[in-house]
């Protein structure tokens, strides 16, 4: 009884519903009524994902569609809109757009320099690709570099930045031989380009030594305002005297800091990890062969991040009018140089 009287309330009560709303509300019924025949004999009632599409569109368009709803509580209409909204942002999300892709040939040749050098960082690589004008970020050059141990590279800081054009640094290091001998090998450079002015090597150096190749490194007006230098017993007075009749001015590094001369400490370290720990030194000369090819290499071809990029001899960018880039062996294969096929 109670079933006839609310059937009867409610088709009086649809004289006062807009004809919109009775279509919707027929539409939801009959579609109810079909999931009912279609599922007939079975325990429990299955939607299909258009069944649950159809209720979603109606709960957007129908005001009052949870009165006409029968098999499915309301609250599982609304998980269902609500999983159709995770669902089409994540379709939307998996969309490719922004940057267009790194050509395949580039992509390649990043690769090939970062295996030929080991001991280039994405920042060498991507100035190294902007001599053959290659543009490419340095973010995008670390994602396509070949994956390889670490090498440990310490810090330093720069100091006397005013002085820079007016400054050079000088300072020893050792190379052992194949016959366990200890060579010395004494480097002079120049603040302002990074640019080595003089070096030498010797088996026993000496205060009178070290004041002549100071007087070799700076023939007729060249001679720096200042030199820095650490507090090695070597720089004896015999050096001090010679360096002040040249007009230098010393500048003293504090004991046991040479992060305080970080040029040319820098610059002893790169000859080690980039040429000096990948050969065997035989004797002097043939040291000098193997220090005078790396510093060749390192003057015309070496890119450095404080020469913004540059070579300490500055380097011409080649546009892709000259050809393809080609590779060209230095310091006997341990680094490469990159042209275009014209201009080598």
């Amino acid at each position: 009884m109670f079933t006839v009287s609310s059937s009867l309330l409610g088709a009086f009560h649809s004289y006062f519903k807009t004809q919109r709303e009775l279509a919707l509300e027929n539409l939801a019924l009959r579609h109810q009524i079909g999931v009912l025949k279609r599922t007939l004999g079975t325990k429990r009632v299955c939607l299909k994902p258009s069944d649950r599409r159809l209720w979603v569109v109606l709960s957007r368009l129908w005001s009052r569609w949870q009165q006409a709803l029968a098999f499915v509580q309301p609250a599982t209409v609304i998980r269902w809109h609500r999983e159709g909204f995770r669902r089409f942002w994540a379709r939307k999300s998996r969309r490719r757009e922004g940057r267009p892709e790194l050509d395949r040939d580039v992509r390649a040749l990043i690769r090939k320099m970062s295996a030929s050098n080991s001991t280039w960082g994405a920042p060498r690589i991507r100035n190294e690709l902007a001599k053959v004008s290659i543009k490419v970020s340095r973010s995008t050059v670390a994602k396509y570099m070949v994956r390889q141990r670490k090498l440990p590279s310490p810090t330093w800081r720069s100091f006397l930045d005013n002085h820079a054009k007016d400054l050079v640094s000088l300072d020893f290091f050792v190379v052992p031989t194949a016959t366990f001998r200890v060579l010395f090998v004494l480097l002079i450079l120049a603040h302002d380009r990074r640019r080595i002015l003089h070096f030498n090597v010797t088996s026993s150096p000496s205060a009178q030594w070290t004041a002549q190749q100071v007087v070799q490194a700076f023939p007729n007006d060249s001679i720096p305002r200042h030199l820095l230098r650490d507090r090695d017993c070597i720089y004896g007075k015999y050096f001090r005297r010679r360096v002040k009749n040249l007009g230098i001015k010393e500048v003293l590094t504090a004991a046991r800091s040479p992060w305080q001369n970080p040029y040319v400490e820098w610059l002893s370290g790169s000859i080690r990890r980039e040429c000096l720990d990948r050969v065997i030194v035989l004797n002097e000369q043939h040291l000098r062969r193997i220090l005078r090819s790396y510093f060749q290499y390192y003057h015309r071809s070496r890119c450095h991040l404080s020469l913004e990029g540059d070579a300490p001899v500055p380097r011409a960018a080649q546009g892709p009018e000259l050809g393809q880039v080609i590779e060209l062996p230095e310091v006997g294969g341990l680094h490469h140089r990159y042209v275009r096929a014209e201009a080598a």
